[in-house]
């Protein structure tokens, strides 16, 4: 009776798990036969974006990250797409990844900031390497672009990092992207002086002094008339990278021009 009852029982449970295999086998098959072909293609499309992304030069600190980020989101999406083929409930898994999602948003929301400012950044080039901008306070020549943030080398030799969240958010003034760069000097003399010959004597002085720009012309004029004296306007233009040689040169040449030439400056 007792191996009636164990043959029966063996019986039973070879029975559901040949439904079961039935049942989950062709599944299982169906599933292995999806992320093959899904590796495969995320495989082809890795290569083909890889190609795309030389091919339009796109930015090489923003290469990895786009491909790093692509591949990564087809291998979760094709993860999803065999478990939910094989028959596995997403519903905890999908509630795992989105509480987990937002907190990693909230802890770190400054870095993604950063992120999508230097992406931004290396995406439409508002300045490149080499370029002469001032940005939050900072004057500078940019070293390196990164994507979370950007260096400047200053006139005195200091480094600056600006996180690129902050930077792209903010007004940049690029002084290098137009080739040249307008100089603007203002001066006052007293109502003694002969205007025409302090006009002459300044235009001598831009005219002798190296790295001043022929084209597109220069200008000195009257700006303003004060009760203390007249004030001239002098517009010269120069090369960026020459920009603070060619203002301390011009200066110490109008003032000894002027002084040789008999204008009493202020002071004197």
């Amino acid at each position: 009776m007792e191996q009636i009852k164990l043959s029966t029982r063996a019986q039973d449970l070879s029975d559901e798990a040949w439904k079961w295999v039935l049942d989950i086998g062709p599944k299982i098959i169906f599933g292995l036969i999806i992320l093959l072909i899904g590796l495969w293609l995320i495989k082809v499309l890795s290569n083909r974006l890889r190609e795309q992304m030389s091919r339009k030069h796109v930015h090489s600190s923003l290469q990895p990250f786009i491909l790093s980020l692509t591949i990564t989101s087809l291998y979760i999406l094709l993860i999803i797409l065999v478990m939910s083929v094989i028959g596995f409930q997403l519903s905890i898994f999908t509630t795992l990844i989105g509480a987990f999602g937002v907190a990693a948003g909230l802890a770190l929301s400054g870095t993604l900031q950063n992120f999508a400012g230097g992406v931004l950044i290396l995406l439409l080039k508002p300045f490149e390497l080499d370029d002469s901008i001032v940005a939050q306070g900072q004057d500078g020549k940019v070293v390196s672009i990164q994507i979370f943030y950007t260096v400047l080398i200053t006139a005195d030799n200091k480094t600056v990092i600006i996180p690129n969240g902050k930077l792209f958010n903010e007004v940049i003034v690029n002084v290098t992207r137009e080739g040249k760069r307008r100089l603007d000097l203002e001066i006052k003399l007293g109502y003694a002086i002969d205007v025409d010959k302090v006009k002459a004597i300044i235009l001598d002085a831009i005219n002798t002094t190296p790295n001043v720009l022929a084209d597109p012309g220069n200008r000195v004029g009257v700006s303003a008339l004060e009760i203390d004296g007249i004030k001239f306007i002098i517009n010269v233009w120069v090369n960026p990278a020459d920009f603070l040689v060619a203002k301390l040169s011009l200066q110490e040449k109008i003032v000894k021009n002027l002084g040789a030439g008999g204008v009493k400056l202020p002071g004197t």
